[in-house]
């Protein structure tokens, strides 16, 4: 987004109209503030309905959210009474751990017993144990999935030809043709996307999945691990520290939610809000940690499961309840979610957990399909 410092006074009003709306998880790219005060000047403006229908044009709210649009333009331009949003005490925080926050006005649910969507902020200390998770961190970079990359690398045969490096060796033999030179598209491993439930459901598992977390960073080229509950915070760049004491004391000073309540659905859909984030998630392998025990609607889970699946390589969810035979994907936010989903597997221990994500390159029925069967 543009500089503040850089704009002319009489642009603040639109720049700020602009982070109103992401506040309220309005998703708007930098690239669209800029086109929305680059129409507004080429407009005139002569009335406030032109700077109305370059922010409609420009800022491209979806049809559902329209109304909500309207209702912050009006309040905004106009002084007109703030827009009710149900549940709008409630904000999901965003703790990224470059030490930025931000927020993101979320829906107040009812229902559920077994979670809560209430906040309780507390810290965890994390005890050094020996590293059993070495094997995975070895193993870890080859066994992701890979893509083929645009850039290219030479090779000896199976590529296609490289002209510009064949036709300089042509010159520097005199005009003889030696065997043609080749080149071929690198592969690359796919980004990792862990996105791990540290909400008080979740209380015995988190500490495991933490330092799974940390050997996962250590050992891909590309991860990134977000934790939420009733907050979305990044930590990817704590894990990144080799020591693991360190970096899960690090990683339990950035996180403010352990042990609160659940708030899948909002904190799923502000990560998809920042563009930054969402970007994480283009092309990566997600594996989201969590018994996805949503309160209430899971309207919220469902849209965000959909939009990060559309962005996704591959989206698997690893419950600990899975670990029971007698689970089955009964509840409403499950089924729900269910058709997305690539994969539903035992999240209750480190071993069924290392031995999936290393088995991730590998293709596999839909999860619908495997537990239509049981």
């Amino acid at each position: 987004m543009m500089c503040p410092e850089s704009l002319p006074h009489a642009a603040q009003p639109f720049l700020d109209f602009a982070r109103l709306l992401r506040r309220h998880a309005f998703t708007i790219a930098p690239e669209q503030v800029t086109s929305f005060m680059q129409a507004v000047t080429l407009l005139g403006p002569r009335s406030m309905n032109d700077i109305r229908e370059a922010a409609l044009s420009t800022l491209a709210p979806s049809p559902d959210r329209r109304n909500e649009f309207e209702a912050h333009f009006r309040s905004y331009f106009y002084g007109d009474a703030k827009p009710s949003v149900e549940g709008e005490e409630d904000e999901t925080r965003i703790k990224d751990d470059r030490g930025e926050e931000e927020s993101r006005t979320v829906r107040q649910e009812n229902g559920g017993e077994l979670s809560s969507a209430l906040e309780q902020l507390s810290n965890r200390d994390f005890q050094r144990e020996p590293d059993d998770l070495a094997s995975f961190r070895r193993r870890l970079g080859s066994a992701l999935p890979v893509r083929r990359s645009f850039r290219t690398a030479r090779a000896r045969s199976r590529g296609i030809l490289d002209l510009r490096r064949s036709l300089s060796e042509i010159v520097s033999a005199d005009g003889d043709i030696p065997a043609p030179l080749l080149r071929r598209r690198r592969t690359i491993s796919r980004k990792l996307l862990l996105l791990i439930d540290v909400s008080g459901s979740m209380k015995l598992h988190t500490a495991d999945y933490l330092k799974l977390a940390h050997a996962a960073v250590q050992g891909a080229d590309r991860a990134e691990v977000f934790t939420f509950g009733t907050r979305l915070t990044r930590i990817t760049m704590a894990l990144r520290i080799r020591d693991r004491g360190q970096a899960l004391a690090r990683a339990a000073a950035l996180v403010d939610d352990w042990d609160g309540g659940t708030r899948m659905g909002p904190t799923l859909l502000a990560f998809l809000s920042v563009p930054r984030f969402s970007a994480f998630a283009r092309g990566a392998a997600i594996v989201i940690l969590s018994d996805a025990l949503e309160r209430g609607d899971h309207a919220d889970l469902e849209t965000a499961m959909r939009r990060l699946s559309a962005r996704a390589f591959r989206v698997s969810l690893a419950t600990p309840l899975a670990g029971d035979p007698r689970f089955r994907p009964a509840t409403a936010a499950l089924r729900a979610i269910l058709p997305v989903l690539d994969d539903l597997v035992d999240g209750s221990s480190l071993k069924s957990l290392t031995d999936f994500i290393l088995s991730l390159a590998r293709a596999a029925p839909a999860a619908e399909t495997i537990w239509k069967r049981v």
